[in-house]
């Protein structure tokens, strides 16, 4: 079952396009996945604003489209593990609860029609979100995500159609990271995976996720609001 939680947006951010942010509780990686393909056709039909879903995933592995399988180290026909390959660019990575994840459904014909643009703006919010706790979130050339001191804390991976963005972006707050020793993280052999638990003992998603949901608003300008309607309803 979907369990669904409310965190409160104080007051909107100041921006001139607004975004629904929906924050979700635990939800599993397949009905997420319905969900964004669903909002993303809803948008194209010119039906929904932008949205930001906020949620955390049961254990899952996924493979972007053009992933190499050689990148698991385990056999998914053998064992009880959760795999989807999907539509998103990159390679294999891991999903579980205590990492929040952030999916995107925006119209880049609003912002900037630029798909590295769009990544490093992903970039930067979570840099923003790191830097409420005094961390220096960095960047490093030619790969994409977010760095602690050479630890992997976030990673992005997107699908854009009609300039329509989905998938987005996956940072560790108090993950179990035990799930990335079975792949090769994002194809990255050479840079382990952390977590902001490393760095902030006792940190958990729930103080994360208003901080993630204003860098959101103040990096793209958006003014966020709340759902008159649950997703799933929107989307029946």
């Amino acid at each position: 079952m979907v369990r669904r939680e409310i965190c409160d947006v104080q007051r909107p951010i100041p921006g001139d396009r607004i975004c629904t942010l929906y924050n979700l509780g635990l939800v599993p990686y397949e009905t997420a996945w319905r969900w964004q393909q669903s909002l993303v056709q809803h948008k194209k039909a010119g039906l929904s604003s932008d949205v930001l879903m906020l949620l955390e995933h049961p254990p899952v592995y996924t493979l972007g489209q053009g992933a190499d399988p050689s990148l698991i180290k385990f056999d998914p026909d053998q064992e009880g593990h959760s795999l989807y390959r999907i539509e998103r660019g990159g390679e294999v990575t891991y999903h579980c609860p205590g990492q929040l994840v952030g999916y995107p459904v925006l119209d880049l014909k609003r912002f900037q029609l630029d798909l590295h643009w769009y990544l490093r703006q992903l970039e930067e919010v979570v840099i923003q979100t790191l830097s409420q706790w005094g961390l220096v979130g960095t960047r490093v050339a030619g790969l994409t995500g977010v760095w602690i001191d050479g630890y992997k804390v976030a990673a992005i991976g997107i699908k854009v159609s009609r300039w329509i963005t989905m998938h987005g972006f996956a940072l560790n707050v108090c993950s179990d990271l035990a799930g990335f020793q079975r792949i090769v993280p994002c194809g990255i052999v050479d840079k382990p995976v952390g977590s902001l638990h490393q760095f902030c003992p006792g940190i958990d998603v729930e103080q994360v996720r208003p901080v993630v949901a204003t860098a959101f608003a103040q990096v793209f300008g958006v003014s966020l609001q709340e759902p008159m309607v649950d997703l799933a309803t929107l989307l029946r």
